[in-house]
């Protein structure tokens, strides 16, 4: 036996249901949220971040006398190839972490000053 279900009236039934409940729980917004591009920025560079390596090699890098670490002093502590290596301090740089240098074959990474900062006050910036 099959039973006949007004599919349209349930649905109505519940958005009624649905907005009278939450209609007098809403509280005010006290601050501006998040911008569309301001959380499409965050977003970039938090995806930066969600790496354990890349989270080591900003570790490093900031650890590292001037908060400044040459390519070929982050290979081993990572354990990783030169190329590996190299693309992980691109993506951070590209992010805002870090500045690039070079100094006859090598390239030096610098931590940049108050991108972390950036973050923190991305998300609780009015």
């Amino acid at each position: 036996m099959a039973v006949n279900i007004d599919y349209h009236r349930c649905m109505t039934m519940l958005e009624i249901t649905d907005v009278t409940a939450t209609a007098g729980c809403c509280t005010p917004l006290v601050r501006e949220p998040l911008t569309a591009a301001d959380a499409e920025q965050l977003a970039h560079t938090m995806k930066a971040l969600a790496d354990p390596t890349r989270l080591r090699l900003l570790s490093i890098v900031a650890a590292s006398a001037d908060a400044e670490a040459c390519v070929c002093d982050l290979i081993e502590p990572v354990g990783l190839s030169q190329p590996t290596v190299s693309h992980h301090l691109k993506v951070l740089a590209d992010a805002g972490f870090l500045t690039r240098s070079k100094r006859g074959t090598w390239a030096y990474y610098a931590l940049v000053p108050g991108a972390l900062d950036r973050i923190s006050q991305l998300l609780v910036a009015s």
